[in-house]
């Protein structure tokens, strides 16, 4: 498993199209009136990874199994949705279970599509959902608040004390109109505890029409300047439906090469998230299969083997690791073993990206 991101966004902006399209289904309705999505629609594409597929080939493998995004599409949000306007908090469990938000923003003019506040205007747009993510986990902590403090009375447990602390400060900080993430929690085991939905990581993805996918335009500009250092994705989700329905990884590249683009959408969001999340990847290779892992930046190496295995992580030993440049640099991993650059590595080594490992291991 690579990650998992929730689509979310106003109501006709494009978040279906592009869930379709990244999908490469139709699972998702999409059509020209609000709320044509109500249950979450739940997608798995395969990650984009070049490297897999040149390490496939060295190794001779019979079977190659890339890292894969998972994608849910959120019913569209709207002002007033922690009040029940809309499809009310119909979306909240489905977002507090995703890894990071993609948040889709409508940045085309068109007026064959309705828009729920007249016309576009983005900024405004990002505005209501990050206010109804805010009212939503307001009102969470302050259900949860008055019980935790209860149970601290009788608890010494240091867990609960740490838990209550970050609660009162997230609890400030939507008290005063800013997201739980701006509160400075950084523990992420509290992070899972909170279970908050401004603690979500968060890429802007702008949606733009296809002549405007190399430049951009006045909205995309807006949000730029609004959301400041997070990241930003600009793509046209009508444009990557046409790419979806090219069969072949080849006439995937030319199609985007006719048009002077160089990543498609579902390249820019999943390397995005990569950076967002702080994610490796790193490989197995072998004739029978070649294989991308996805891990977090800075696991070890016994960690980095349990997440193919408990097993591989309890009774680790070490770890043969070559580096993918030196991978392919050496034509394989006999030409690198012959070359001295297939290291044995410990316990304590820290997992690189596109690192090629081999573990040995003892239950």
């Amino acid at each position: 498993m690579g990650f998992n991101c929730g689509i979310v966004g106003l109501p006709n902006v494009g978040k279906s199209t592009l869930f379709n399209a990244l999908t490469s289904s139709q699972q998702a309705q999409s059509a020209n009136y609000p709320f044509c999505t109500i249950e979450p629609n739940i997608g798995r594409v395969d990650v984009p990874d070049d490297r897999l597929y040149r390490l496939a080939n060295l190794a001779k493998s019979e079977k190659i199994v890339p890292a894969q995004l998972e994608i849910v599409d959120i019913a569209g949000i709207v002002k007033g949705a922690s009040n029940g306007e809309g499809l009310g908090n119909k979306f909240l469990s489905n977002v507090r279970e995703v890894d990071a938000i993609l948040h889709v923003v409508r940045c085309f003019d068109n007026d064959d599509i309705i828009h729920v506040s007249g016309k576009p205007d983005p900024v405004s747009d990002i505005e209501t959902i990050e206010t109804e993510l805010m009212l939503a986990d307001l009102e969470s902590v302050e259900k949860r608040l008055p019980s935790l403090e209860k149970k601290l009375k009788n608890s010494k447990d240091k867990n609960d004390a740490t838990l209550f602390s970050a609660m009162q400060k997230v609890y400030d900080a939507l008290k005063t109109g800013k997201s739980a993430r701006t509160a400075g929690i950084e523990d992420k085991t509290i992070l899972n505890q909170l279970a908050l939905l401004t603690t979500k990581p968060v890429m802007f993805v702008c949606n733009v029409s296809e002549d405007e996918i190399s430049t951009g335009n006045k909205y995309t500009d807006a949000v730029k300047n609004y959301i400041g250092n997070n990241p930003v994705v600009i793509i046209s989700a009508e444009l990557e439906a046409e790419i979806s329905q090219l069969e072949t990884i080849e006439e995937k590249n030319e199609f985007l090469k006719s048009l002077g683009i160089e990543k498609s959408g579902l390249d820019k969001v999943v390397k995005t998230g990569y950076d967002l999340l702080g994610l490796y990847t790193y490989f197995t290779a072998g004739i029978t299969e070649t294989k991308a892992w996805t891990i977090q930046k800075g696991m070890t190496a016994p960690q980095a083997a349990g997440v193919i295995h408990s097993d591989f992580e309890r009774g680790f030993i070490c770890v043969e690791t070559i580096s993918y440049e030196d991978y392919v640099a050496h034509c394989g991993e006999t030409g690198a073993k012959q070359a001295g650059k297939m290291r044995l590595e410990g316990k304590d080594y820290v997992v690189q990206d596109g690192d090629v490992m081999h573990f040995r291991f003892n239950v």
